[in-house]
């Protein structure tokens, strides 16, 4: 395996003028840096033309800008979603989703351009549904790779990324000590500057992670993993609430309602016969109401090796009317990119077993 570089990605300004400081550079090079990595995005040292050449040569002796590399493009036949594969320096897979904005009423399009940006290598959660677990958890992203991701993104797309949701690989805020430094920079005025009301963070309930992040104190948009109302039937879809169930996750769902800007969204996958039933309509909708917060329904996208069995369009959109006759704000998400495997995990899985 060639030596593993560090990566000037997740480098603050402070953190730079340290770096320069023990190489023998005045701070105003800090800026410089970070204008040529963040506004200018060159991807190598020697395209830094105001640097004196011995500092680029000792930069690019021992740092890296890029720390992924992006082997594989997938694209959406019925619109523009992406996906794409990118293998980092110890060889192992990370997948990020680029997704257009959606059609608004009169068939405007929002300029606006989500990224779904993934935590680990895999995931150690188990969740019933999701391809990222079926191979565990191999190793936590760093924050550079976080934040390569987005910087590799906006290369694709020739086009500036303003959205993000932590909705890909892996638990987020069981990464949270690469996670918060990859959000510093990514709120950053002068590195990305995407502000925290465009970031959401996904979690299956990991209540000592968010317990950590609302101490961050940034108006961060939260969105819960939850797809069951009850402990019963979301042990069956989501392991990890055996660990954290509802009776620990609701008060501090709660806690977060104190100090957050937004309203929570409850993130629930209809699965036939599991937890798309009208009963089960009626728990969520009590649950959502006692948070204040709305549910976004996504009707199951099959992953090949696990059982679950997508509901009837019908059968979803009764669900869906269950909870607007109780008051509860609701959205249905069909998931885009169903055609080149957009949901987590897939597409490493695949390469996963081929390589294997």
């Amino acid at each position: 395996m060639p030596e593993m570089k560090e990566c000037l990605l997740e480098y603050t300004r402070e953190a730079l003028v340290e770096l320069l400081g023990s190489l023998g550079h005045k701070p105003f090079r800090a800026t410089q840096l970070m204008e040529w990595i963040w506004k200018h995005r060159v991807p190598d040292f020697q395209a830094m033309s105001n640097l004196p050449p011995a500092l680029r040569d000792a930069l690019q002796a021992r740092f890296l800008l890029r720390p992924l590399q992006v082997v594989e493009v997938s694209e959406s036949t019925t619109g523009s979603t992406r996906k794409f594969l990118s293998r980092m320096q110890d060889g192992h897979l990370v997948e990020s989703v680029i997704i257009p904005a959606a059609v608004g009423q009169g068939g405007a399009h929002s300029s606006r351009l989500t990224l779904c940006v993934s935590s680990q290598v895999g995931c150690a959660f188990g969740c019933r549904f999701c391809a990222s677990g079926l191979l565990g958890l191999t190793r936590n992203l760093t924050a550079s790779e976080i934040l390569g991701q987005i910087v590799a993104a906006e290369e694709i797309a020739g086009e500036r990324v303003d959205n993000l949701v932590f909705m890909g690989m892996g638990e987020p805020l069981a990464n949270m000590d690469n996670l918060l430094p990859a959000l510093t920079q990514i709120m950053d005025p002068h590195a990305l500057n995407i502000g925290a009301r465009h970031i959401t963070i996904s979690t299956s309930g990991n209540v000592p992670g968010l317990r950590r992040l609302a101490a961050f104190g940034r108006p961060l948009r939260l969105a819960v993993s939850l797809h069951g109302a009850s402990d019963e039937v979301r042990s069956q879809v989501m392991p990890v609430n055996r660990k954290w169930p509802l009776g620990e996750l609701i008060p501090a769902l709660q806690e977060w309602n104190r100090t957050g800007k937004h309203m929570i969204t409850l993130e629930y996958i209809l699965i036939q016969d599991v937890n798309a039933m009208l009963p089960e309509a009626h728990k969520l909708a009590r649950l959502a109401r006692s948070l204040n917060a709305k549910v976004n329904l996504i009707p199951y996208n099959t992953v090949e090796g696990l059982p679950w069995v997508r509901p009837s369009e019908a059968d979803c959109k009764a669900f869906c009317r269950a909870l607007v006759a109780e008051r509860v704000p609701v959205t249905m998400r069909y998931e885009k990119g169903h055609d080149i495997n957009a949901a987590c995990g897939q597409l490493r899985l695949r390469r996963e077993q081929q390589r294997s």
